[in-house]
């Protein structure tokens, strides 16, 4: 029976792709207010605002290409029994070829019903215009969690996260809940790897091993390794 690894990514992965991490030291998102753009009172306030925000986010998402961060991560699926649970909204660990992905905060490549959250439309192109409906009548809106909305993905990824083996958590600050709480649900005998320039405080039983390292340079070498004691 293959060993469970679980990989938990946040914006610090993408980064090195050329995605912008969440939000600046200013508190903006690329020059918007995070509350003027990702929350379900900006919708209704300004949805043409919120489409043209996430229209140009997924335009450079749609072009953006995984790292060497993302393609190792892909080659543990040769030998272990591999899940990736993101924080982030673009597809490039589906791009480098991971198949066993949550995605907690939506995904961007996709639209979906304002009036029915299930259905969901891959899209061909970056933008959504106001106008878009989908097959019941409502509005299509980005296909992600925004602030003061529920994060439905989540009970599937924590009972997930008992099954690991081995945990690696890359490029997040552990900051943004419920994401920031998975960790509680580990194994305290098993090891968590930590890949991040800036270690987060990570106040757990378990053997920490921390990798103060960029995630394109640090995450192929451990996947190496993982493989190799395979």
């Amino acid at each position: 029976m293959k060993k469970r690894i679980i990989i938990l990514t946040g914006a610090g992965i993408s980064a090195e792709s050329g995605l912008n991490t969440f939000r600046d030291a200013d508190g903006l998102w690329e020059g918007y207010n995070i509350e003027d753009v990702a929350t379900s009172e900006a919708w209704r306030k300004n949805p043409e605002l919120v489409q043209q925000f996430y229209n140009e986010r997924r335009k450079t998402v749609m072009i953006a290409k995984p790292n060497a961060a993302h393609l190792a991560l892909a080659k543990l699926e040769d030998k272990y029994d591999t899940l990736i649970i993101t924080q982030n909204i673009d597809d490039l660990h589906e791009k480098a070829g991971s198949k066993a992905i949550i995605h907690l905060h939506g995904e961007i490549v996709y639209s979906r019903s304002s009036k029915n959250a299930a259905l969901l439309y891959k899209m061909e192109n970056h933008e959504i215009k106001m106008g878009d409906f989908c097959e019941l009548g409502s509005q299509l809106r980005p296909h992600v969690v925004w602030f003061g909305e529920d994060v439905p993905m989540i009970t599937k990824a924590i009972h997930e996260m008992p099954k690991a083996d081995i945990v690696i958590l890359i490029g997040s600050s552990l900051a943004v809940y419920p994401a920031a709480g998975l960790l509680q649900y580990v194994n305290p005998k098993i090891p968590i790897y930590v890949v991040d320039p800036k270690i987060p405080e990570v106040n757990l039983p378990n053997k920490v091993i921390k990798i103060q390292e960029k995630a394109s340079k640090a995450v192929p070498i451990l996947v190496e390794k993982l493989l190799q004691n395979f």
